[in-house]
Parts: structure tokens; sequence; C-alpha cells
């Protein structure tokens, strides 16, 4: 038996011996991120398309020859990412979707090495895309890009996930980092 069918059980358990109550709590339980973080990278990324449309820095930095190059090899690095832990989210049977319930803790694969490889993935689009386009505007607001995706979304999820799973999210805190 798996993590997420032992949890399944757990949870027709506790539904059956309380009533409903407990069960019905949990599956509505969710970390609160109510717009999904993909939208942050794509509003931040065309917002610094707007700043240099109007205040373009003009440097030349970022226009070389293999800039595109390098482009892709983030972008196909940020997509490859991103497939990996999309599919280990539907082989686990769990949602991305920051307004529904986690079933299990995912601790495997790609999060053995990273608490948050979604979002990884799409600092690697990002930073793929912003060097494509040579695009310096979008390097300048990346902070507040990366401060906004750690106080909205990452602090959410990580209260949420400390009260879904207790001390296995603790002790999972302590072992894998945020990022890298």
């Amino acid at each position: 038996m798996d993590t997420t069918q032992k949890f399944d059980q757990g949870v027709r358990e506790d539904y059956a011996a309380q009533g409903g109550q407990k069960a019905a709590k949990v599956l509505k339980d969710h970390p609160g991120v109510y717009v999904p973080p993909p939208l942050f990278y794509i509003a931040f990324f065309y917002f610094s398309v707007l700043l240099e449309h109007d205040f373009p820095l003009g440097v030349a930095f970022l226009r070389r020859h293999n800039q595109q190059f390098i482009g892709w090899v983030l972008l196909l690095i940020g997509a490859g990412i991103g497939l990996i832990t999309l599919f280990q989210f539907i082989r686990s049977r769990n949602s991305i979707v920051t307004i529904k319930s986690a079933h299990s803790l995912q601790t495997k694969g790609v999060y053995k090495y990273s608490r948050n490889p979604l979002y990884v993935s799409l600092f690697f689009l990002y930073f793929g895309a912003v060097i494509f386009w040579g695009n310096w505007w979008s390097i300048i607001i990346a902070p507040f890009l990366v401060m906004v995706m750690k106080l909205y979304v990452i602090k959410r999820e990580e209260k949420y996930l400390k009260r879904r799973f207790g001390k296995a999210y603790k002790n999972y805190k302590k072992s894998v980092r945020r990022w890298f």
C-alpha cells in the first residue's frame, strides 16, 4: 500500500469514526493560495516587457549572439524539471492546484532535492525567457517576484503542510532545502 492509499484509508476511517466531520475538514483544508503561482511569473514578465517598452534600458550585454542559445538551455531545464514534477504528481494522485487538499507529502523523486521543484522550474523558464529576449527589466524586478512567491505562496504552503502532515513535514523540511 503506497502513501496515498494509506492516507485515503485513514481518511475513510476518520470519516467513519467521527461522523465525517474531521475527514471533511481535512479534505476542505488547503494552503489558501488563490492565485495560481505561474500567473505571478507571467505577470512579472509581461510587466517587465511594458517597462522595457516605455523605459528602454538599451544595455547590449543581454543582446549577444549566444544569448538565444543560453535562453533555450534555461527554458529546456525549466521545462524538464516541470514535466518530471508534474508526472510525479500524476503518479501520486496529488493535485498541483493550490486550493485543493494534498493527499500525501511529496518527498521522493525531485522532492529529494528541492521542496519546491515546480517553482524552481518556473524560475528557470522565467530566466530562460529573460535571456532569450534580452530584457533587463525582468532581471531588475526578479527580486520582487521571488519575494511575492516566498511571502504569498511558499509561506502559506509551508504553513499548510506543517498543519497537514505535522512531524513528517518538519523532518522533511530539515533535510531538504526550499529551492536547491
